[in-house]
């Protein structure tokens, strides 16, 4: 079974900068996209921004310019850095990635259980 754990959130202030990190372990034989989503109370989960296997990117608009994210397959982890963080970034952030945890596995999601991320104005 494939685990996902986020990490780097806390209480910032506004226009301040901070990275988040996503992690894989367990029984992981390939990872392929990996996803930040965010989640305020009471709303649904929506997705910040993904990055594919070959590199390749792709952001929401609220966050295009600011937040940046980026991969290490060798340490099988994700990292989502946003500067110019603004109350509205108010969230918890999530991390799924798209893995198989054997060859013989179809490719499934993982879901971490969220890290909460408070920027007060």
């Amino acid at each position: 079974q494939v685990q996902v754990l986020e990490s780097g959130g806390g209480l910032v202030q506004a226009g301040d900068s901070l990275t988040l990190s996503c992690v894989a372990s367990g029984r992981v034989f390939r990872v392929e996209d990996m996803a930040w989503y965010r989640q305020v109370p009471g709303n649904q989960r929506e997705l910040v921004a993904t990055i594919h296997r070959d590199g390749s990117t792709e952001y929401q608009e609220p966050v295009q310019g600011r937040f940046t994210i980026s991969r290490d397959d060798a340490e099988k982890s994700a990292f989502l850095h946003r500067n110019s963080l603004k109350p509205e970034d108010t969230a918890i952030y999530f991390c799924k990635v798209a893995a198989k945890s054997e060859k013989r596995r179809p490719l499934a999601d993982y879901w971490g259980l969220g890290t909460r991320v408070t920027v007060s104005s």
